[in-house]
């Protein structure tokens, strides 16, 4: 058994791709028998009870402008500290080079454990959106492969991400670990609550589900309905999640004369009713630019329905054309060409769906054998000497 603890700058009740992986590895490496603690920003005490794993969370403040986050430091908190200075770790793993990252390479080097880094994210997008500023994203840039050059292995979601990471200058080596997916049944009440819900009938449905930001190229994906409306074709587009472009999204929604087609649901916990919307679309669709690794994509070929990414994109490294999902350039064009393919030919649609679903998806389980023997791996080289040293300044 390993004492395993996971960090990650966002948990439950946040259900971001990150905090969702991270949630994944620690239910799945409990099952295996292993002994987990996350350690994360206090989202809310109501995620406590009933989970196999430990939390132990950390007086956090929500990040302005994005009230669904939180950040905070975890060695400012003494009864955080105190909690988890009783847990004993043979590895840390970090799902952010943030607040959480740091306090797992505080925790590395303080106990003398290894430390992994999986690259999510492409920060500098973030950076850049946030600032306004070239030279700033370059500096956030920086300090991010500052720390992921302390990690004792570093991994990303994919080789798109691997190299997405390496962009911004790191030169070690990038373990490519792909993430998982839950296998679960669909429940047929939750259809029939989601077609009542967003009044679907029986009309074809494109589905989008993800933060509400403009960095998810969910323009492309509202001007390509929008051609698609022009053409007289019948249909529906439903936008699943929060964000802070909310606001500007429904106006452009309005401004395309798509408001009595497209429905934004806000955030979605209840997994069932998840599940549901993405069984019933006829496409998802994902033209994100921003995503290393699209959950969304594998979760949308779990419920058996397959998706249209861009080419080159990292959430097209799963994809093979008109096989087990679509490609499409960056345009709105290319991409209504897609849809309106997708609504021309059922029978085509169908079977390019079936084998998303059996090609994409990776059971968490049988991901997690390989993460353990990685972890496995680690805390024995470590044990001989053979890992290099790491550096922090420890609060």
């Amino acid at each position: 058994m390993l004492n395993i603890g996971q960090f990650s700058d966002t948990f439950l009740p946040v259900v971001d791709g990150v905090g969702r992986v991270a949630v994944a590895y620690a239910e799945n490496l409990c099952k295996m028998g292993h002994r987990v603690t996350v350690g994360c920003p206090m989202y809310d005490t109501g995620y406590r009870g009933g989970m196999p794993f430990e939390i132990v969370d950390y007086k956090a403040m929500p990040l302005p402008g994005m009230k669904q986050y939180r950040q905070g430091e975890a060695p400012m908190d003494p009864h955080y500290r105190k909690r988890m200075k009783m847990i004993p770790l043979d590895i840390v793993h970090a799902h952010s080079p943030f607040t959480a990252g740091s306090e797992a390479l505080r925790l590395a080097v303080q106990r003398k454990i290894p430390l992994v880094g999986t690259f999510h994210s492409k920060y500098y997008d973030d950076f850049l959106k946030a600032t306004k500023s070239e030279t700033l994203a370059k500096l956030g840039t920086k300090f991010v492969v500052n720390f992921f050059e302390r990690c004792d292995e570093v991994w990303a979601v994919g080789d798109s991400a691997a190299d997405v990471l390496r962009g911004y200058g790191y030169t070690g080596d990038v373990k490519v670990m792909p993430n998982g997916a839950t296998i679960r049944p669909l429940d047929p009440h939750a259809v029939t609550e989601a077609e009542c819900r967003w009044q679907l009938g029986d009309e074809p449905m494109f589905l989008f589900v993800g933060q509400m930001n403009w960095k998810k190229n969910i323009a492309t994906v509202l001007d390509a309905c929008a051609l698609l409306a022009k053409e007289g074709k019948k249909f529906r587009l439903i936008l699943a999640g929060q964000g802070q472009d909310e606001k500007e999204i429904q106006e452009k929604i309005e401004a395309n004369g798509l408001q009595h087609l497209a429905a934004m649901t806000g955030h979605i916990t209840d997994t069932k009713l998840l599940d549901a919307l993405y069984a019933r679309a006829s496409l998802f669709t994902f033209p994100s630019l921003y995503d290393t690794s699209a959950l969304v994509v594998r979760e949308a070929a779990v419920m058996g329905t397959a998706s249209v990414v861009v080419k080159g994109s990292c959430a097209a490294d799963v994809i093979r054309h008109e096989e087990n999902g679509y490609l499409c350039d960056n345009t709105p064009e290319s991409l209504k060409a897609v849809l309106a393919d997708v609504l021309s030919d059922e029978q085509k649609r169908l079977a390019i769906s079936t084998c998303a679903q059996e090609t994409i998806p990776i059971p968490w389980e049988k991901l997690m054998v390989h993460v353990a023997e990685r972890y496995e791996r680690l805390i024995a080289m470590n044990q001989e000497g053979l890992l290099k040293k790491k550096y922090v300044r420890i609060v």
